[in-house]
Protein backbone atom coordinates (compact mmCIF):
# COMPACT_ATOMS: atom_id res chain seq x y z
CA UNK A 1 0.00 0.00 0.00
CA UNK A 2 1.31 3.45 -0.92
CA UNK A 3 1.26 5.26 2.59
CA UNK A 4 2.85 2.39 4.00
CA UNK A 5 5.64 2.68 1.72
CA UNK A 6 8.35 5.68 1.96
CA UNK A 7 7.04 7.78 -0.99
CA UNK A 8 7.06 11.74 -1.35
CA UNK A 9 3.69 11.61 -0.44
CA UNK A 10 3.48 9.60 2.41
CA UNK A 11 6.49 11.16 3.96
CA UNK A 12 4.68 14.65 3.01
CA UNK A 13 1.41 13.43 4.55
CA UNK A 14 2.83 11.74 7.62
CA UNK A 15 5.08 15.01 8.75
CA UNK A 16 2.04 17.66 8.13
CA UNK A 17 -0.45 14.42 10.08
CA UNK A 18 2.73 14.85 12.66
CA UNK A 19 2.79 18.90 12.41
CA UNK A 20 -1.49 19.33 12.86
CA UNK A 21 -1.97 16.71 15.97
CA UNK A 22 1.20 17.67 17.99
CA UNK A 23 0.29 21.24 17.50
CA UNK A 24 -3.43 20.86 18.70
CA UNK A 25 -1.93 19.25 21.70
CA UNK A 26 0.09 22.15 22.31
CA UNK A 27 -2.43 24.21 21.67
CA UNK A 28 -4.44 23.06 24.48
CA UNK A 29 -1.24 22.89 26.82
CA UNK A 30 -0.46 26.60 25.91
CA UNK A 31 -3.81 27.84 26.31
CA UNK A 32 -3.26 26.99 30.33
CA UNK A 33 -0.09 28.57 30.21
CA UNK A 34 1.88 25.44 30.80
CA UNK A 35 5.93 25.36 30.15
CA UNK A 36 5.30 23.44 27.07
CA UNK A 37 3.21 24.76 24.67
CA UNK A 38 2.09 24.87 20.80
CA UNK A 39 6.06 25.00 19.27
CA UNK A 40 7.46 22.36 21.87
CA UNK A 41 4.75 20.00 21.15
CA UNK A 42 4.77 20.45 17.49
CA UNK A 43 8.69 20.12 17.06
CA UNK A 44 8.13 16.64 19.59
CA UNK A 45 5.83 15.20 17.18
CA UNK A 46 7.40 16.18 14.00
CA UNK A 47 11.13 14.97 15.61
CA UNK A 48 9.57 11.25 16.56
CA UNK A 49 8.11 11.20 13.48
CA UNK A 50 11.30 12.15 11.29
CA UNK A 51 13.23 9.71 13.31
CA UNK A 52 10.99 6.89 13.13
CA UNK A 53 10.83 7.07 9.15
CA UNK A 54 14.86 7.94 8.93
CA UNK A 55 15.04 4.63 10.99
CA UNK A 56 12.78 2.99 8.12
CA UNK A 57 14.62 4.54 5.48
CA UNK A 58 18.15 2.95 6.99
CA UNK A 59 16.41 -0.36 7.41
CA UNK A 60 15.24 -0.49 4.04
CA UNK A 61 18.16 1.09 1.98
CA UNK A 62 20.94 -1.12 3.90
CA UNK A 63 18.85 -4.26 4.12
CA UNK A 64 20.17 -4.36 7.54
CA UNK A 65 20.03 -3.27 11.22
CA UNK A 66 17.04 -2.72 14.17
CA UNK A 67 13.60 -1.06 12.02
CA UNK A 68 13.10 0.43 15.77
CA UNK A 69 16.32 1.02 17.83
CA UNK A 70 16.57 5.02 16.29
CA UNK A 71 12.76 4.87 17.84
CA UNK A 72 13.43 3.44 21.18
CA UNK A 73 15.92 6.00 21.92
CA UNK A 74 13.18 8.24 21.04
CA UNK A 75 10.72 6.69 24.20
CA UNK A 76 13.89 7.10 26.56
CA UNK A 77 15.52 10.38 25.64
CA UNK A 78 12.10 12.45 25.98
CA UNK A 79 12.35 11.99 29.75
CA UNK A 80 14.99 14.54 29.78
CA UNK A 81 12.57 17.16 28.05
CA UNK A 82 9.72 16.35 30.22
CA UNK A 83 11.91 16.58 33.39
CA UNK A 84 12.34 20.70 32.74
CA UNK A 85 8.73 21.16 32.70
CA UNK A 86 8.04 19.36 36.07
CA UNK A 87 8.83 21.79 39.06
CA UNK A 88 7.84 22.11 43.01
CA UNK A 89 6.81 25.09 43.80
CA UNK A 90 7.07 26.99 47.53
CA UNK A 91 3.63 25.24 48.83
CA UNK A 92 5.85 21.74 48.05
CA UNK A 93 3.25 21.03 45.16
CA UNK A 94 4.46 19.07 42.17
CA UNK A 95 3.64 20.40 38.79
CA UNK A 96 3.97 20.26 35.29
CA UNK A 97 3.55 15.92 35.29
CA UNK A 98 0.77 16.42 32.89
CA UNK A 99 2.77 18.73 30.42
CA UNK A 100 5.14 16.25 31.10
CA UNK A 101 3.27 13.38 30.07
CA UNK A 102 2.03 15.03 27.41
CA UNK A 103 5.21 15.34 25.73
CA UNK A 104 5.73 11.65 26.08
CA UNK A 105 2.59 10.78 24.54
CA UNK A 106 2.90 13.80 21.84
CA UNK A 107 6.21 11.68 20.92
CA UNK A 108 4.53 8.24 21.01
CA UNK A 109 1.98 9.68 18.38
CA UNK A 110 4.65 11.13 16.53
CA UNK A 111 6.29 7.89 16.52
CA UNK A 112 3.37 6.09 15.10
CA UNK A 113 2.93 8.47 12.69
CA UNK A 114 6.34 7.90 11.10
CA UNK A 115 5.27 4.67 11.14
CA UNK A 116 2.37 4.68 9.07
CA UNK A 117 0.40 2.89 11.65
CA UNK A 118 -2.63 5.28 10.72
CA UNK A 119 -5.26 2.82 12.08
CA UNK A 120 -4.13 3.39 15.95
CA UNK A 121 -2.60 7.18 15.93
CA UNK A 122 -5.91 8.64 15.37
CA UNK A 123 -7.63 7.05 17.93
CA UNK A 124 -4.64 7.60 20.15
CA UNK A 125 -4.55 11.23 19.38
CA UNK A 126 -8.49 11.58 20.37
CA UNK A 127 -7.44 10.03 23.41
CA UNK A 128 -4.63 11.81 24.69
CA UNK A 129 -6.49 14.90 23.72
CA UNK A 130 -9.09 14.06 25.91
CA UNK A 131 -7.45 13.17 28.69
CA UNK A 132 -5.38 16.50 28.87
CA UNK A 133 -8.19 18.57 27.57
CA UNK A 134 -11.44 17.08 29.36
CA UNK A 135 -10.46 14.88 32.86
CA UNK A 136 -9.41 17.69 34.75
CA UNK A 137 -11.63 20.34 33.60
CA UNK A 138 -13.65 23.16 34.99
CA UNK A 139 -17.79 23.40 34.71
CA UNK A 140 -18.80 24.19 31.08
CA UNK A 141 -18.17 28.07 31.09
CA UNK A 142 -17.08 28.60 34.52
CA UNK A 143 -13.15 29.81 33.65
CA UNK A 144 -14.98 31.47 30.72
CA UNK A 145 -16.91 33.60 33.00
CA UNK A 146 -14.23 34.28 35.79
CA UNK A 147 -11.96 35.52 33.28
CA UNK A 148 -14.25 38.18 31.84
CA UNK A 149 -15.21 38.90 35.58
CA UNK A 150 -11.83 39.42 36.24
CA UNK A 151 -11.18 41.22 32.65
CA UNK A 152 -14.01 43.82 33.15
CA UNK A 153 -12.98 44.68 36.53
CA UNK A 154 -9.77 45.85 34.97
CA UNK A 155 -7.63 43.00 36.04
CA UNK A 156 -4.83 40.60 34.45
CA UNK A 157 -4.88 37.41 34.77
CA UNK A 158 -1.28 36.14 34.99
CA UNK A 159 -1.62 32.14 35.16
CA UNK A 160 -4.17 29.36 35.82
CA UNK A 161 -3.76 25.93 36.97
CA UNK A 162 -5.62 23.21 37.79
CA UNK A 163 -6.07 21.37 40.81
CA UNK A 164 -7.84 18.31 43.13
CA UNK A 165 -6.87 19.85 46.45
CA UNK A 166 -6.47 23.83 47.81
CA UNK A 167 -6.85 26.18 45.27
CA UNK A 168 -8.35 30.40 45.16
CA UNK A 169 -11.90 29.51 43.53
CA UNK A 170 -13.30 25.71 44.21
CA UNK A 171 -15.67 24.05 41.72
CA UNK A 172 -16.32 20.39 43.17
CA UNK A 173 -13.77 18.36 43.49
CA UNK A 174 -11.67 20.65 41.01
CA UNK A 175 -9.70 23.59 42.52
CA UNK A 176 -8.78 26.87 40.25
CA UNK A 177 -5.76 28.88 40.70
CA UNK A 178 -5.78 31.95 39.52
CA UNK A 179 -2.59 34.21 39.55
CA UNK A 180 -3.95 37.99 38.69
CA UNK A 181 -2.13 41.77 38.76
CA UNK A 182 -4.39 44.41 40.76
CA UNK A 183 -3.77 47.94 41.35
CA UNK A 184 -3.70 47.63 45.32
CA UNK A 185 -5.68 46.09 47.65
CA UNK A 186 -8.69 47.93 47.17
CA UNK A 187 -8.70 46.79 43.81
CA UNK A 188 -8.23 43.21 44.32
CA UNK A 189 -11.22 43.73 46.72
CA UNK A 190 -12.99 45.22 44.19
CA UNK A 191 -12.32 41.64 42.21
CA UNK A 192 -13.40 40.06 44.79
CA UNK A 193 -16.83 41.48 45.50
CA UNK A 194 -17.22 40.88 41.67
CA UNK A 195 -16.81 37.03 41.62
CA UNK A 196 -19.42 36.55 44.92
CA UNK A 197 -22.10 38.95 43.36
CA UNK A 198 -21.98 35.66 40.30
CA UNK A 199 -21.95 33.60 42.22
CA UNK A 200 -18.46 31.94 43.28
CA UNK A 201 -16.42 31.99 46.67
CA UNK A 202 -12.73 33.20 45.99
CA UNK A 203 -10.48 32.33 48.89
CA UNK A 204 -7.49 34.82 48.42
CA UNK A 205 -3.85 33.49 48.59
CA UNK A 206 -1.29 35.94 48.83
CA UNK A 207 2.35 34.77 47.13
Amino acid sequence: MELRELTYFAVGLRLLSALVMGGILGLERGMKNRPAGLRTYMLVCVGSCLIMMTNQYIFQATGTGDPTRMSAQVISGIGFLGAGTIIVTGKQQVKGLTTAAGLWASACVGLAIGAGFYECVILAFVLVFLVVRILLDDRPGSLATISRIIAESDANVTGVDHTRVGGSISMGDVAITINMETKGHEHCELVLKNLRADGFQPVVIHG
